[in-house]
């Protein structure tokens, strides 16, 4: 096999290709490690793929002090690698990068016993053995690149938008969102964030009545007044009204209820989470809030967890096909404005924003003196859009009533 791999690095494409001018001693035998330095010399000098003809006449030039004994030995040894057949490039690949790691783990694994038995006790030797190996550590990886031709990014790129905002002023402005998307969405307490979520899903013309599979993961309210909101959207009725005629609520509710699972998940992490994706494979996940799925633990500070939760958000969404919401609170820098931007977010300092792929910020109007009923007018920042480009503010108004965003 050592001599089949020294025929395959007479290729310079493969030479180059596995690093082959870097090989720990130990990958071959001695006498053939010999003629390895000879073909490392030749490939740096010549620029180009040598025959082991002329392999053998460089190995006899440079070593003139050889005995008769030696120079048959070495005779037969190259009659050997000239009949052997050279191996397919990846097969080839395959069998270096084994042996390279098989040599790197023996000495890894050695030193790894002078430390248990004592004779060594510094970590000075793993860190030489890192530095010695690390640009030149062959891995077993085949990569399938992603095609970028044109027919298929202008296809990928016209299904942006699989899921259809209903809200109209909304819509104009950003369409909608697709599988693998992250929607970050914050805003003060008492603006609106439950009933947001639940008119995108679940009022008329919502995520649940396009066919989308939605599940609502919810840890801050109970999940009877998470699904009363769902139930008023989807009706259009009060629950006053939805308690007095229980059949119209109904005719509007059970489509929207056979797409909508809610499940209250206090004290879970993302972890848990991931499991949920891969386990009922949804179209759309709300997690509300997404900030007390953090795992703060191995964080010194809060600002990590947050990035770190919004980065295994982000992999959640990608990995199993679905779109994320992730609701969270708005610092208090918020308070009664109504222009937000992306470092009001509670507790993040940019992670949210950089894993984000669309970014809602809510804000209502500020209530003035004698103003006996807070304004139903309620402004959507879109403060990051990786989906069109467009930033700026839309305009609607909170029903809050029935939980529907409208106008």
């Amino acid at each position: 096999m050592e001599l089949a791999l020294i025929k395959s690095l007479m290729n310079k494409q493969f030479y180059d290709d596995h690093r082959g001018a870097v090989c720990p001693d130990q990958l071959f035998s001695k006498d053939v490690r010999k003629i390895k330095n000879i073909i490392d010399r030749a490939i740096d000098q010549y620029n180009r793929s040598v025959t082991t003809d002329e392999v053998q006449a460089l190995f006899m030039v440079s070593n003139p002090a050889m005995t008769t004994a030696e120079k048959h030995s070495y005779q037969a040894l190259f009659a050997k690698i000239k009949s052997e057949n050279e191996m397919g490039s990846d097969i080839a690949g395959e069998v270096l990068s084994s042996l390279h790691r098989q040599v790197v783990g023996e000495e890894l694994a050695n030193i790894g016993f002078d430390y248990v038995s004592g004779a060594r006790t510094s970590l000075a030797d793993v860190k030489l053995i890192i530095d010695k190996y690390e640009d030149n550590f062959i891995p077993n990886i085949n990569i399938e690149w992603d095609d970028i031709s044109i027919e298929t990014l202008l296809e990928k790129n016209d299904l942006e938008a699989k899921w259809t905002f209903n809200i109209p002023s909304l819509v104009r402005r950003v369409e909608g969102i697709n599988d693998g998307h992250l929607i970050m969405v914050g805003a003060r307490s008492n603006v609106g964030k439950t009933s947001f979520h639940a008119s995108l899903i679940a009022g008329p013309n919502g995520f649940a009545s396009q066919g989308a599979k939605c599940l609502i993961l919810c840890n801050e309210e109970a999940y009877h007044r998470v699904g009363a909101r769902y139930l008023t959207a989807a009706s259009g009725m009060t629950l006053d009204e939805i308690r007095e005629d229980q059949r119209r609520a109904y005719e509007s509710y059970a489509p929207i209820r056979a797409n909508v699972q809610i499940k209250d998940s206090t004290n879970r992490d993302m972890a848990w989470v991931e499991s949920i994706c891969k386990s009922y494979c949804p179209d759309i996940v709300v997690l509300d809030m997404g900030d007390k799925f953090a795992n703060y633990s191995g964080h010194a500070r809060e600002d990590q967890a947050l990035k770190a939760a919004a980065i295994h958000c982000r992999q959640i969404a990608k990995q199993y096909s679905c779109a994320i919401i992730y609701m969270s609170q708005l610092s208090a820098e918020a308070q009664d404005k109504t222009v937000l931007n992306q470092s009001m977010m509670e507790g993040s300092k940019t992670g949210k924003a950089s894993e984000s792929d669309l970014m809602l910020l809510i804000a209502k109007s500020p209530s003035v003196e004698g103003q006996e009923e807070e304004s139903p007018l309620r402004h959507i920042n879109v403060v990051k859009n990786k989906l069109n480009g467009w930033h700026g503010i839309v305009n609607c108004e909170l029903n809050y009533k029935i939980a529907r965003y409208e106008k």
